[in-house]
Protein backbone atom coordinates (compact mmCIF):
# COMPACT_ATOMS: atom_id res chain seq x y z
CA UNK A 1 0.00 0.00 0.00
CA UNK A 2 3.10 2.71 0.59
CA UNK A 3 4.10 1.46 -2.56
CA UNK A 4 0.79 2.12 -4.68
CA UNK A 5 -0.55 5.21 -2.49
CA UNK A 6 3.62 6.81 -3.49
CA UNK A 7 2.95 6.21 -7.05
CA UNK A 8 -1.06 7.43 -6.71
CA UNK A 9 1.11 10.87 -5.45
CA UNK A 10 3.03 10.96 -7.96
CA UNK A 11 0.47 10.83 -10.48
CA UNK A 12 -1.18 13.66 -9.13
CA UNK A 13 0.79 16.13 -9.86
CA UNK A 14 2.51 14.26 -13.31
CA UNK A 15 -1.36 13.72 -15.04
CA UNK A 16 -2.40 17.70 -13.92
CA UNK A 17 0.79 18.82 -16.23
CA UNK A 18 -0.47 16.11 -19.06
CA UNK A 19 -3.83 17.52 -19.17
CA UNK A 20 -2.79 21.25 -19.10
CA UNK A 21 -0.65 20.33 -21.93
CA UNK A 22 -3.37 18.55 -24.74
CA UNK A 23 -4.58 16.43 -23.28
CA UNK A 24 -7.95 16.27 -21.87
CA UNK A 25 -9.49 15.04 -18.56
CA UNK A 26 -11.52 12.16 -20.61
CA UNK A 27 -8.70 11.34 -23.02
CA UNK A 28 -6.49 10.45 -19.79
CA UNK A 29 -9.22 8.55 -17.88
CA UNK A 30 -9.26 6.36 -21.58
CA UNK A 31 -5.46 6.15 -21.46
CA UNK A 32 -6.00 4.57 -18.04
CA UNK A 33 -8.69 1.65 -18.67
CA UNK A 34 -7.62 0.62 -22.10
CA UNK A 35 -3.83 0.76 -20.97
CA UNK A 36 -5.04 -0.76 -17.87
CA UNK A 37 -6.67 -3.32 -19.32
CA UNK A 38 -3.93 -4.38 -21.99
CA UNK A 39 -1.35 -4.50 -18.85
CA UNK A 40 -3.29 -6.81 -16.77
CA UNK A 41 -4.38 -8.69 -19.92
CA UNK A 42 -0.96 -9.33 -20.86
CA UNK A 43 0.35 -10.13 -17.26
CA UNK A 44 -2.51 -12.36 -16.94
CA UNK A 45 -0.63 -14.48 -20.09
CA UNK A 46 2.71 -13.82 -19.05
CA UNK A 47 2.00 -15.09 -15.28
CA UNK A 48 0.21 -18.41 -16.63
CA UNK A 49 2.58 -18.89 -19.36
CA UNK A 50 5.39 -19.07 -16.20
CA UNK A 51 3.19 -20.90 -14.14
CA UNK A 52 2.70 -24.08 -16.86
CA UNK A 53 6.81 -24.14 -17.60
CA UNK A 54 7.32 -23.65 -13.91
CA UNK A 55 4.73 -26.87 -13.45
CA UNK A 56 6.92 -29.29 -16.02
CA UNK A 57 9.55 -28.73 -13.67
CA UNK A 58 9.70 -32.29 -10.79
CA UNK A 59 10.96 -29.71 -8.20
CA UNK A 60 8.80 -26.99 -9.12
CA UNK A 61 5.19 -28.80 -8.04
CA UNK A 62 2.24 -27.03 -9.54
CA UNK A 63 1.22 -24.24 -7.23
CA UNK A 64 -1.87 -24.78 -5.52
CA UNK A 65 -2.74 -20.67 -4.83
CA UNK A 66 -4.74 -19.13 -7.37
CA UNK A 67 -3.88 -18.23 -10.61
CA UNK A 68 -4.87 -15.59 -13.07
CA UNK A 69 -7.11 -17.86 -15.23
CA UNK A 70 -8.68 -18.94 -12.47
CA UNK A 71 -12.44 -20.13 -12.66
CA UNK A 72 -15.21 -17.11 -11.62
CA UNK A 73 -19.15 -17.68 -11.40
CA UNK A 74 -21.33 -15.29 -13.48
CA UNK A 75 -22.40 -14.16 -9.92
CA UNK A 76 -18.54 -13.69 -9.57
CA UNK A 77 -18.23 -11.80 -12.77
CA UNK A 78 -21.48 -9.54 -12.05
CA UNK A 79 -19.94 -8.64 -8.87
CA UNK A 80 -16.16 -8.10 -10.10
CA UNK A 81 -18.20 -5.75 -13.27
CA UNK A 82 -19.39 -3.64 -10.09
CA UNK A 83 -16.23 -3.66 -8.50
CA UNK A 84 -14.61 -2.21 -11.73
CA UNK A 85 -17.60 0.85 -12.03
CA UNK A 86 -16.95 2.13 -8.45
CA UNK A 87 -13.27 1.20 -8.50
CA UNK A 88 -12.17 2.74 -11.61
CA UNK A 89 -15.68 3.89 -13.39
CA UNK A 90 -17.28 6.04 -10.97
CA UNK A 91 -13.47 6.29 -8.73
CA UNK A 92 -11.33 7.68 -11.61
CA UNK A 93 -13.65 10.01 -13.85
CA UNK A 94 -14.34 11.85 -10.53
CA UNK A 95 -10.92 12.00 -9.65
CA UNK A 96 -9.32 12.75 -13.11
CA UNK A 97 -12.12 15.29 -14.60
CA UNK A 98 -12.01 16.91 -11.02
CA UNK A 99 -7.91 17.32 -11.20
CA UNK A 100 -8.36 18.88 -14.62
CA UNK A 101 -9.98 21.70 -13.34
CA UNK A 102 -8.41 21.92 -9.56
CA UNK A 103 -4.61 21.75 -8.54
CA UNK A 104 -2.73 18.88 -8.11
CA UNK A 105 -2.37 19.84 -4.15
CA UNK A 106 -6.33 20.15 -3.94
CA UNK A 107 -6.63 17.02 -5.37
CA UNK A 108 -4.18 15.20 -2.85
CA UNK A 109 -5.71 16.63 0.12
CA UNK A 110 -9.24 16.04 -1.27
CA UNK A 111 -7.78 11.75 -1.26
CA UNK A 112 -7.18 12.39 2.62
CA UNK A 113 -10.72 12.32 3.31
CA UNK A 114 -11.09 8.60 2.21
CA UNK A 115 -10.27 7.07 5.49
CA UNK A 116 -12.89 8.76 7.47
CA UNK A 117 -15.23 7.84 4.11
CA UNK A 118 -13.92 4.42 4.53
CA UNK A 119 -14.83 4.49 8.11
CA UNK A 120 -18.15 5.45 8.02
CA UNK A 121 -19.41 2.60 5.22
CA UNK A 122 -17.25 0.05 7.22
CA UNK A 123 -19.46 0.61 9.78
CA UNK A 124 -22.72 0.94 7.66
CA UNK A 125 -21.73 -2.22 5.68
CA UNK A 126 -19.26 -4.16 7.94
CA UNK A 127 -21.10 -3.26 11.18
CA UNK A 128 -18.02 -1.93 12.82
CA UNK A 129 -18.83 0.31 16.14
CA UNK A 130 -18.05 3.94 15.46
CA UNK A 131 -16.22 5.22 18.55
CA UNK A 132 -15.76 8.83 20.01
CA UNK A 133 -12.22 8.76 18.73
CA UNK A 134 -13.34 7.45 15.41
CA UNK A 135 -16.26 10.09 15.82
CA UNK A 136 -13.81 12.81 16.67
CA UNK A 137 -11.66 12.27 14.11
CA UNK A 138 -14.54 12.22 11.45
CA UNK A 139 -15.29 15.75 12.54
CA UNK A 140 -11.92 17.25 12.23
CA UNK A 141 -11.58 15.64 8.82
CA UNK A 142 -14.79 16.88 7.44
CA UNK A 143 -13.41 20.52 8.74
CA UNK A 144 -10.21 20.00 7.11
CA UNK A 145 -12.13 19.23 3.91
CA UNK A 146 -14.66 22.35 4.50
CA UNK A 147 -12.01 24.00 5.10
CA UNK A 148 -9.84 23.69 1.98
CA UNK A 149 -12.93 23.64 -0.28
CA UNK A 150 -13.97 27.17 1.19
CA UNK A 151 -10.46 28.67 0.31
CA UNK A 152 -10.49 27.10 -2.96
CA UNK A 153 -14.23 28.60 -4.08
CA UNK A 154 -12.75 31.75 -5.05
CA UNK A 155 -16.37 33.05 -5.25
CA UNK A 156 -17.24 30.57 -8.59
CA UNK A 157 -19.35 27.26 -7.49
CA UNK A 158 -17.73 26.34 -11.51
CA UNK A 159 -14.18 26.49 -10.83
CA UNK A 160 -11.68 24.99 -8.38
CA UNK A 161 -14.40 24.56 -5.86
CA UNK A 162 -16.23 21.61 -8.52
CA UNK A 163 -12.89 19.80 -9.29
CA UNK A 164 -12.71 19.59 -5.37
CA UNK A 165 -16.03 18.27 -4.92
CA UNK A 166 -15.53 15.63 -7.71
CA UNK A 167 -12.33 14.62 -5.98
CA UNK A 168 -14.34 13.75 -2.99
CA UNK A 169 -16.73 12.00 -5.17
CA UNK A 170 -14.14 9.71 -6.28
CA UNK A 171 -12.77 8.71 -2.92
CA UNK A 172 -16.55 8.05 -1.91
CA UNK A 173 -16.86 5.39 -4.38
CA UNK A 174 -13.16 4.09 -3.90
CA UNK A 175 -14.28 3.79 -0.24
CA UNK A 176 -17.51 1.73 -0.91
CA UNK A 177 -15.62 -0.40 -3.35
CA UNK A 178 -13.09 -1.60 -0.39
CA UNK A 179 -15.86 -2.07 1.80
CA UNK A 180 -18.44 -3.49 -0.03
CA UNK A 181 -16.49 -5.96 -2.55
CA UNK A 182 -13.62 -7.16 0.25
CA UNK A 183 -15.07 -10.53 0.14
CA UNK A 184 -14.81 -11.34 -3.96
CA UNK A 185 -11.42 -9.48 -4.29
CA UNK A 186 -10.42 -11.90 -1.69
CA UNK A 187 -11.17 -14.94 -3.08
CA UNK A 188 -9.10 -14.95 -6.36
CA UNK A 189 -5.85 -13.65 -8.00
CA UNK A 190 -5.76 -10.11 -7.78
CA UNK A 191 -4.51 -10.35 -11.41
CA UNK A 192 -7.67 -12.13 -12.25
CA UNK A 193 -9.80 -9.28 -10.46
CA UNK A 194 -7.79 -6.49 -12.41
CA UNK A 195 -8.15 -8.13 -15.39
CA UNK A 196 -11.88 -8.02 -15.45
CA UNK A 197 -12.28 -4.58 -13.45
CA UNK A 198 -10.57 -2.94 -16.13
CA UNK A 199 -12.16 -4.88 -18.69
CA UNK A 200 -15.87 -3.77 -17.49
CA UNK A 201 -14.74 0.21 -17.11
CA UNK A 202 -13.71 -0.07 -20.79
CA UNK A 203 -16.59 -1.69 -22.03
CA UNK A 204 -18.89 1.16 -20.07
CA UNK A 205 -16.42 4.20 -20.98
CA UNK A 206 -15.25 3.44 -25.04
CA UNK A 207 -18.41 5.11 -26.26
CA UNK A 208 -16.89 8.09 -24.68
CA UNK A 209 -13.48 7.71 -24.74
CA UNK A 210 -12.93 6.69 -28.22
CA UNK A 211 -14.30 9.85 -29.82
CA UNK A 212 -11.86 11.70 -27.56
CA UNK A 213 -8.76 9.67 -28.29
CA UNK A 214 -9.73 9.99 -32.33
CA UNK A 215 -10.10 13.99 -31.87
CA UNK A 216 -7.09 14.41 -29.63
CA UNK A 217 -4.55 16.03 -31.39
CA UNK A 218 -0.99 13.64 -31.67
CA UNK A 219 1.16 15.89 -33.31
CA UNK A 220 1.46 18.70 -30.74
CA UNK A 221 2.06 16.26 -27.68
CA UNK A 222 5.72 16.54 -26.38
CA UNK A 223 7.81 14.02 -25.33
CA UNK A 224 7.38 14.94 -21.53
CA UNK A 225 3.67 14.76 -22.06
CA UNK A 226 3.70 11.20 -23.73
CA UNK A 227 6.27 10.43 -21.17
CA UNK A 228 4.31 11.71 -18.14
CA UNK A 229 1.20 9.60 -20.08
CA UNK A 230 2.60 6.07 -19.82
CA UNK A 231 3.70 6.92 -16.29
CA UNK A 232 -0.17 7.40 -15.23
CA UNK A 233 -0.62 4.15 -17.39
CA UNK A 234 2.29 1.62 -15.95
CA UNK A 235 2.85 3.04 -12.27
CA UNK A 236 -0.55 5.07 -11.37
CA UNK A 237 -2.56 2.66 -12.83
CA UNK A 238 -1.06 -0.77 -13.54
CA UNK A 239 1.41 -1.06 -10.86
CA UNK A 240 -0.53 0.46 -8.38
CA UNK A 241 -3.76 -1.50 -8.57
CA UNK A 242 -1.72 -4.57 -8.84
CA UNK A 243 -0.21 -3.68 -5.33
CA UNK A 244 -2.90 -2.05 -3.68
CA UNK A 245 -5.56 -5.32 -4.59
CA UNK A 246 -2.99 -7.71 -2.54
CA UNK A 247 -3.13 -5.56 0.42
CA UNK A 248 -6.99 -5.55 -0.39
CA UNK A 249 -7.05 -9.49 0.73
CA UNK A 250 -4.41 -8.66 3.53
CA UNK A 251 -5.60 -5.92 5.15
CA UNK A 252 -8.90 -4.52 6.77
CA UNK A 253 -10.09 -1.82 4.46
CA UNK A 254 -9.73 1.29 7.35
CA UNK A 255 -6.16 0.00 7.51
CA UNK A 256 -5.41 0.50 3.45
CA UNK A 257 -7.38 4.17 3.80
CA UNK A 258 -4.86 4.49 5.96
CA UNK A 259 -2.08 4.66 3.38
CA UNK A 260 -3.76 7.50 1.55
CA UNK A 261 -1.91 10.13 4.22
CA UNK A 262 1.32 9.49 1.82
CA UNK A 263 -0.32 11.11 -1.28
CA UNK A 264 -0.37 14.91 -0.73
CA UNK A 265 3.13 14.38 0.91
CA UNK A 266 4.25 12.95 -2.24
CA UNK A 267 2.42 14.86 -4.55
CA UNK A 268 3.04 18.31 -2.40
CA UNK A 269 6.60 17.84 -3.04
CA UNK A 270 6.62 16.87 -6.73
CA UNK A 271 4.04 19.86 -7.70
CA UNK A 272 5.56 22.47 -5.99
CA UNK A 273 9.15 21.40 -7.63
CA UNK A 274 7.08 21.40 -10.93
CA UNK A 275 6.29 25.29 -10.01
CA UNK A 276 2.64 23.39 -10.89
CA UNK A 277 1.40 24.87 -7.58
CA UNK A 278 1.81 26.91 -4.00
CA UNK A 279 1.55 25.78 -0.48
CA UNK A 280 -0.48 27.91 1.16
CA UNK A 281 -1.45 28.43 4.90
CA UNK A 282 -5.25 27.22 3.72
CA UNK A 283 -3.55 24.05 2.70
CA UNK A 284 -1.36 23.65 5.48
CA UNK A 285 -4.59 24.42 7.92
CA UNK A 286 -6.71 22.02 6.14
CA UNK A 287 -3.59 18.96 5.77
CA UNK A 288 -3.07 19.10 9.12
CA UNK A 289 -7.17 18.61 10.16
CA UNK A 290 -7.47 16.28 8.16
CA UNK A 291 -4.40 14.38 8.95
CA UNK A 292 -5.32 14.43 12.91
CA UNK A 293 -8.67 13.20 11.57
CA UNK A 294 -7.29 10.13 10.19
CA UNK A 295 -5.14 9.52 12.86
CA UNK A 296 -7.64 9.69 15.47
CA UNK A 297 -9.92 7.29 13.01
CA UNK A 298 -6.98 4.42 12.75
CA UNK A 299 -5.96 4.97 16.64
CA UNK A 300 -9.00 3.24 17.57
CA UNK A 301 -9.32 -0.18 18.23
CA UNK A 302 -11.05 -2.06 15.93
CA UNK A 303 -14.41 -3.99 16.01
CA UNK A 304 -12.84 -7.72 17.04
CA UNK A 305 -10.44 -6.17 19.62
Amino acid sequence: MAGAATMWGLMAPLAKDAMSNGISGIAMVGFRVIGGSICFWLASFVYAFMQKRRSTTPQHPTPTTQQPGDHLSRKELLQLFGAGMFAIVFNQCNYIIGLSITSPLNASIMTTTMPIITMVLAALILKEPITLKKLSGVMLGCLGATTLILASAGGTIGGVLLGDLMCIGGQLSYAFYLTAFKKVISRHHPITCQKWMMTSAMVVLLPIIIPTLYGLEWQALSITTLAETGFVILGGTFFSFLLSTIAQQILRPTIIAMYNYMQPIVACSVSVLLGLGVFTIYHFVAAMLVFIGVYLVNASKAAKE
